[in-house]
């Protein structure tokens, strides 16, 4: 996330652009935004979303690398439009899957500590950000977070199989979907239906 700290360096230093270019390059990343949250809003359940997590995670490595190396504005801003978006698939999805899988009784305290880790590492993340890029300049820094992106969302593909049944039985728990996915079910059980993808 810490890009957006960066993004005045950009729009000044490396695509010459000033005030006016600032506000372009967040505008494309916000309208991605705004097409990430629609494209959430139009899933009518939960399966599935744990492969968008990754899924948003690696483009938006992908995304940021390819704007760590433009130099031409247009194609800047128009890379920011998969960023935002999928930063926002990712923040929602992960958010959503968090409050599903909770007791009611939890949730308050489970969202305040995944609230503290996510807006509370922030500052932390920007300073680093800003630190690193005054040594190895602010596209590097970009695209090595890029990188790190990537390799997380590389992990979370790898671990979510895994993590899935877990997830299923809280999210089941909670009473927000039908028992155990179709390939597993045998008898009367498998004609409960299960949240449309």
């Amino acid at each position: 996330m810490p890009y957006a700290v960066l993004m005045p360096v950009f729009a000044e230093s490396i695509l010459h652009g000033g005030a006016r270019a600032l506000g372009l390059l967040m505008g494309a990343s916000g309208f991605g935004a705004l097409c990430g949250a629609l494209a959430l809003a139009s899933r009518r359940g939960l399966r599935g979303l744990g492969r968008w997590v990754a899924l948003a995670s690696g483009s938006f490595g992908v995304a940021l690398i390819f704007f760590s190396m433009s130099r031409v504005f247009w194609l800047s801003a128009l890379l920011l439009v998969p960023v935002g978006a999928s930063l926002m698939v990712e923040m929602a999805s992960s958010n959503t899957l968090i409050q599903s899988m909770v007791p009611d009784s939890l949730r308050g305290r489970v969202m305040a500590v995944y609230s503290m880790m996510f807006m509370g590492m922030a500052p932390f993340g920007a300073l680093f950000a800003g630190s690193l890029a005054s040594r190895i300049g602010a596209p590097r820094t970009v695209a090595i977070g890029g990188l790190i992106c990537i390799a997380a969302g590389g992990v979370f593909t790898l671990r979510l199989p895994a993590l899935r049944g877990e997830a299923r039985q809280l999210i089941v728990a909670q009473g927000l979907a039908g028992g155990d996915p179709p390939q597993e079910m045998t008898g009367p059980a498998a004609e409960v239906p299960l949240p449309a993808d």
